[in-house]
């Protein structure tokens, strides 16, 4: 008899369960939303979150707030995530560089960081891909490179002082893979961010610029850059008359991306209510349109929480071991 009480109130207790999280996901979102960034404003990721939001805010009838949390290559904001309560109203805005590079780069270089903050995989739910975007390799003007093969040519006459500028790890680590694979000595700049990065490059104090098409297009079409290659598999299509990296004849491909990812606990009813609206938003020829002009891939926009899942492991393998194989260290 004791056995089938306590049968019965297991049975039960799932039951409740089952009934609290449908009620949780169906009175949800019942308050602000708030999107945590790592980065400081003018950079791509605080711009993609920046044009969702206000449509978002309207399919959920709350408010959809941005919160920039910069520092520390964006450990701050995201460890704030981690361990925020997982009931869907703190949501990260996972880029490339905190959700794979940065942990790739622990993984090689142990002394980096005194401890771990949080685990990509392990502390977080993906939700949706919400842009990605390939980097661009641009100089200042006045630099005597046309072309990639041109700004090689350059380099190895010049080992180390050539200097680039890059504004989170994705750049970096790009970058440095790109100078082992051209066989270049070419010297880190580190700046807070993408925004001070493309400033950085146009006004000459640095020679090359490493980051996303976006945040730099404004400046090369006002002539402030000049664009010598792109990383992706194809040419960017705001950017068609530059090359692809692999087109000027290295064996290179590299980009950087952004999801919206939930903590980890937070009802699988909620990250799917997140993804029906999210999806709707950026799929729409709208949304396309919109990032597209400012010079963002829109070919995985609105991946599902397990695409998303699936290529952000991908991605973290394939990371690690080229920053293991090229021994690609933090420079301090």
């Amino acid at each position: 008899m004791k056995i089938a009480f306590k049968v019965w109130g297991l049975i039960l207790a799932c039951a409740l369960g089952v009934v609290s999280v449908e009620s949780t996901a169906q009175s949800f979102p019942s308050r602000p939303i708030k999107l945590i960034v790592g980065y400081p404003p003018g950079g791509t990721n605080d711009i993609l979150p920046r044009i969702i939001s206000p449509t978002l805010a309207e399919r959920l009838g709350q408010p959809v707030l941005v919160e920039n949390k910069p520092g520390a290559d964006a450990m701050i904001a995201t460890e704030f995530v981690a361990r925020a309560e997982p009931d869907g109203y703190t949501i990260l805005v996972g880029a490339s560089g905190q959700m794979v590079y940065s942990p790739a780069l622990w993984a090689h270089n142990p002394g980096m960081i005194t401890r771990k903050p949080y685990d990509p995989l392990k502390d977080f739910l993906p939700i949706t891909m919400i842009g990605s975007d390939p980097i661009v390799f641009a100089v200042n003007p006045s630099v005597k490179a046309n072309t990639i093969k041109e700004l090689i040519a350059l380099a190895k006459a010049n080992p180390g002082k050539l200097f680039y500028s890059s504004g989170a790890p994705p750049f970096f680590v790009a970058t440095e893979t790109f100078k082992r694979v051209a066989g270049v000595d070419l010297t880190y700049v580190p700046y807070k961010g993408s925004a001070a990065s493309v400033n950085g490059a146009v006004a000459g104090e640095v020679q090359v610029h490493a980051g996303s098409v976006g945040p730099a297009l404004s400046q090369i079409r006002a002539g402030k850059l000049r664009p010598l290659a792109v990383t992706s598999a194809k040419r960017d299509p705001v950017l068609p008359d530059v090359p692809t990296v692999r087109e000027s004849g290295l064996d290179f491909e590299g980009g950087m991306w952004t999801g919206l990812y939930a903590p980890a606990g937070t009802p699988r009813a909620i990250i799917d209510k997140l993804y029906s609206e999210l999806s709707v938003i950026l799929k729409s020829d709208a949304t396309k349109t919109r990032f597209a002009n400012l010079g963002y891939d829109t070919n995985q926009l609105g991946l599902s929480p397990e695409e998303l899942g699936a290529y952000h492991r991908a991605q973290l393998t394939r990371w690690t071991k080229a920053i293991k194989d090229y021994n690609i260290r933090i420079i301090k």
